[in-house]
């Protein structure tokens, strides 16, 4: 042993940590990719996609304190996913194409054989986005973390014609708001998930009556829905004005952001269904509705914002590729004095 691998740091697992992820790598590879793993940066021929006027967007999250339950758990294999889609999803609202994606994983002890399901999840994330997996970086940091502990960071690039880039400039009143399901939690609220938890007297193994059955831990685990590939045929087709992922802050702080100051959205709660662990939450954690629509995606993911003219064509469009839809809500002139965003019964 070296005074490397004294200090808590082991440069070979390092290395046979490489040699796992090579093979889930490599299921990601796209065109525009140049290389592979190994070099010093990630490369990306954007001269291979025929794009006019390229405007590249990127964007860079993590997965937050959701973590700390797949640890509990010792379940690493999705939480990749949801990193990759925090990020995917946010381009994407940019009317972005998804090109590659850089991860970053800190932990107290590498260990190969997790670290590599970490990996893995990643991959499947970039698969389900569209973008290759061209580099990342595993940082061993002893007095940092505890053993078992990790953190997971990445960012992402994709491109889009210059013409078709979505601002708040482009949605305009008498714009139908469509919001499409969300799988579960997604990924933010949950330090407020797990005080909720605690103050429950359940463990992430039980199974609550009102999750029918499911494993809470299995249900806030649910990885976060990807949209890309239904989403950005529309957006290249010019069928979509605004696109709003809906994340931390849930939808009062999210959905405003996709239009400009003079308009207002009006949505009704009655029209997409509740997924039951938000009522598991609100019950549980004794949750005013305000606190739960500022906190949680409530069931939506993301919400579009679309022509009336190309409401029935995008609808059909998004069931075509296995999406459920809603038609939650329109926009309208904001009156004076009044908010960007009103939820149907749903107080301040």
């Amino acid at each position: 042993m070296n005074r490397y691998q004294e200090a808590g740091v082991d440069v070979n697992a390092g290395y046979e940590l490489v040699r796992k992820i090579k093979a889930d790598v490599a299921t990601t590879k796209r065109p525009g990719v140049l290389g592979g793993l190994g070099s010093f940066g990630g490369a990306f021929d954007l001269g291979a996609l025929n794009y006019r006027h390229p405007v590249l967007v990127s964007g860079t999250d993590g997965v937050g304190t959701k973590l700390l339950i797949a640890q509990a758990l010792d379940q690493h294999e999705t939480v990749g996913i949801d990193l990759v889609a925090m990020c995917a999803n946010d381009v994407l609202a940019q009317g972005a194409e998804p090109l590659y994606f850089l991860d970053y994983i800190a932990t107290g002890k590498n260990r190969p054989a997790k670290l590599a399901k970490l990996v893995a999840g990643v991959a499947d994330g970039c698969r389900q986005a569209g973008c290759a997996l061209i580099g990342g970086e595993t940082a061993e940091m002893p007095d940092m973390y505890a053993t078992d502990e990790y953190d997971l960071a990445g960012a992402l690039t994709g491109v889009v014609e210059k013409a078709q880039l979505l601002t708040s400039d482009r949605p305009s009143a008498g714009d139908v708001l469509v919001g499409l399901a969300a799988s579960g939690v997604h990924s933010n609220g949950f330090s407020l998930v797990r005080q909720i938890v605690k103050e429950s007297g359940l463990t992430y193994a039980d199974r609550p009556a009102e999750l029918g059955g499911q494993q809470l831990g299995a249900a806030l685990l649910e990885p976060t829905k990807i949209y890309v590939k239904a989403v950005l045929p529309m957006l290249k087709a010019g069928q979509i004005e605004g696109v709003a992922p809906i994340t931390g802050g849930g939808l009062p702080e999210n959905l405003p952001r996709m239009f400009g100051d003079d308009l207002q959205a009006v949505i009704d709660p009655a029209t997409w269904p509740r997924l039951p662990i938000f009522d598991w939450l609100v019950a549980a954690g004794k949750l005013s509705a305000a606190d739960a629509y500022a906190t949680f995606n409530m069931g939506l993911g993301m919400v579009l914002a679309v022509k009336p003219t190309d409401l029935a064509t995008v609808q059909e469009a998004l069931a075509a590729a296995g999406e459920e839809s809603f038609e939650i809500g329109q926009l309208q002139a904001r009156p004076a004095g009044g908010d960007k965003l009103v939820i149907k019964g749903v107080s301040k």
